[in-house]
């Protein structure tokens, strides 16, 4: 099995895009949702994208963003990923990438197995599907999960990761369970709501990797 890719979501300072570039995050990701606690400001995004290496992939988090603040998004941030965290389709993914040429991810709520067909929706039209446990409060980044053994003899018909509660002391019974080729976090490694722990970040890429 292939090294398990680690995304490090909702990060606000250059203190922990550090801290999670340097625990070997594959993935690190920028909100731009004004009702999330990690929400950032396009500038502010953009700062913080300036400040990711080559090696790393830098991932902006939408939730159906009308198309004049898609473009402006993309413009202004100039993510190699975005992340469509709401309802948007597989014709707006596929258009999106048509007309971009950026990467698309596309995340599913999974409520129960009924929900995984809806990744074979999104074959052709995203780069990846995130799985992750049905919304609440937010979109994403509600620390709760979704029940993984509901991906036992799962095919999957396109790339995917898991999301959704994942933190240091489960990351590692996630992938076992499941052989997630991509684990994304948020509010498991923070202190408290948008406040992220460089040590739960370094705690958490330690044990995706183990």
């Amino acid at each position: 099995m292939a090294e398990t890719l680690v995304k490090i979501c909702g990060l606000k300072t250059p203190e922990t895009l550090a801290s999670a570039v340097g625990a070997g995050a594959s993935h690190v990701g920028f909100v731009h949702f004004a009702k999330s606690p990690r929400h950032l400001a396009l500038a502010d995004g953009a700062a913080l994208r300036r400040l990711v290496p080559p090696h790393v992939k830098a991932v902006l988090l939408l939730v159906n963003p009308a198309p004049d603040v898609l473009a402006e998004a993309i413009r202004t941030v100039a993510p190699d990923v975005v992340q469509f965290h709401g309802s948007e389709t597989p014709d707006a993914l596929a258009r999106f990438r048509s007309e971009t040429g950026i990467e698309a991810w596309r995340a599913l709520a999974v409520g129960d197995a009924s929900d995984l067909a809806e990744a074979a929706r999104f074959r052709g039209a995203a780069d990846r599907v995130l799985l992750d446990a049905p919304a609440s409060s937010l979109p994403g980044g509600n620390g709760t999960a979704f029940d993984w053994s509901l991906l036992a003899g799962w095919q999957a018909p396109l790339a995917w990761g898991l999301a959704g509660g994942l933190t240091p002391a489960n990351v590692a019974e996630a992938i076992r369970l499941t052989r997630a080729p991509l684990v994304d976090t948020s509010s498991g490694v923070e202190s408290a709501p948008g406040i992220k722990d460089v040590d739960k970040i370094a705690a958490f890429c330690k044990a995706a990797r183990l």
